[in-house]
């Protein structure tokens, strides 16, 4: 490899978390789904993910998004979505930015209006509905995860806090669903801090208690989410608010309120039978941002009521730019990045199917 390589970003954020979109510099990857490519790059090529994700280039609050040609017919470009805790096959917010962001770089043709497209996520294929104005992308709704309660009003003792009540419910990856008040928090963003202490204790003391399997992935790796639910207010007939926070193990509060934690939220709700199909979930942040979900329809598999589910909210493009890696620099760890990254300046060529 070159000791120097340059690649393609454009910066967004979505309620305040940085997603940043890789549009070119990389390699093909092998496999022949998007799922398969991104188990590539977790068990062979995770240098990427370190590199955009650590100093000097960024740091463990952001994600990247790699864009990848789509493998389904039927979708205009997938992506790969990488977090400080590894690679969740689905996210709310990561989607909400790739979806602006193939957009606003052309990836798919930008309408003034409603306009309908599919992405492939990791997870599968993801229906998206965005709205133009004025040559603007103003909100975007993307389909959650089917989303169901795992474990109800379970209690650890945690190390420190004492006994903690929780719900595991999952919608993209498995969440520990506490309830703020009863931990002594108003979620405000001073607490910031004291809230990702806390949740890393509840977090490894139900992590080393035992573990979750999804009902047709399996086994898909220890706890990683934890969501602090605060009191439910309603705004109108059919339509909720709430503060939330959301944490990423290990040591992240998230500055949105998540995409799939507030599915989790709805699954949970569901559950408790405080739902009507239609009835919506407003997410509200540390920094007073907000993401809304929507129920709209549920199935049952095997044990396990299944709530289907939308999430809308705003991305905003932050910055394009072009990140030079020097290998050469003793910050930079090129590690496992030759398998993407080639001497020949390859991009991976996109645009829609």
């Amino acid at each position: 490899m070159n000791t120097t390589h340059t690649i393609q970003l454009m910066d967004t954020h979505a309620g305040g978390d940085v997603s940043r979109i890789v549009t070119g510099g990389i390699d093909l990857l092998p496999g022949a789904t998007v799922r398969d490519q991104m188990e590539y790059l977790r068990d062979d090529a995770d240098g990427l993910r370190q590199l955009l994700l650590t100093e000097p280039y960024g740091i463990p609050e952001m994600s990247v998004d790699l864009i990848v040609p789509a493998t389904h017919p039927d979708a205009e470009a997938g992506y790969i979505i990488m977090e400080v805790m590894g690679y969740p096959i689905y996210s709310g917010s990561n989607t909400l930015c790739t979806a602006t962001a193939v957009l606003e770089h052309g990836i798919v043709k930008k309408q003034e209006g409603v306009q309908h497209f599919k992405l492939e996520s990791p997870a599968g294929l993801v229906n998206i509905t965005a709205t133009v104005k004025n040559g603007v992308v103003e909100s975007v709704t993307c389909e959650g995860l089917p989303s169901y309660i795992d474990t109800y009003r379970a209690t650890i003792n945690v190390p420190g806090i004492g006994n903690v009540t929780y719900s595991i419910a999952y919608s993209g990856g498995f969440y520990a669903l506490v309830d703020a008040e009863a931990l002594g928090f108003k979620l405000i963003r001073e607490e910031e801090r004291a809230l990702a202490d806390c949740a890393y204790k509840i977090v490894e003391a139900i992590k080393a208690e035992r573990g979750f399997s999804h009902y047709t992935l399996g086994d898909v790796g220890p706890l990683p989410f934890l969501h602090f639910m605060g009191p439910e207010e309603r705004i109108a007939e059919g339509y909720v608010r709430s503060r939330s926070t959301t944490y990423v193990h290990p040591g992240v509060i998230c500055r949105s309120t998540t995409g799939t934690g507030t599915s989790a939220r709805l699954a949970l709700m569901q559950y408790e039978g405080r739902l009507n199909i239609g009835d919506k979930l407003e997410t509200v942040s540390l920094r007073e941002t907000g993401f809304i979900g929507t129920f709209t329809a549920t199935h049952q598999e095997g044990e396990y009521q299944v709530v289907e589910n939308n999430i809308t909210g705003r991305s905003y493009v932050l910055a394009t730019s072009n990140i030079v890696i020097n290998c050469a620099d003793p910050l930079v760890y090129c590690g496992n990045l030759h398998h993407i990254l080639s001497d020949r300046h390859a991009s991976i060529p996109l645009g829609g199917q």
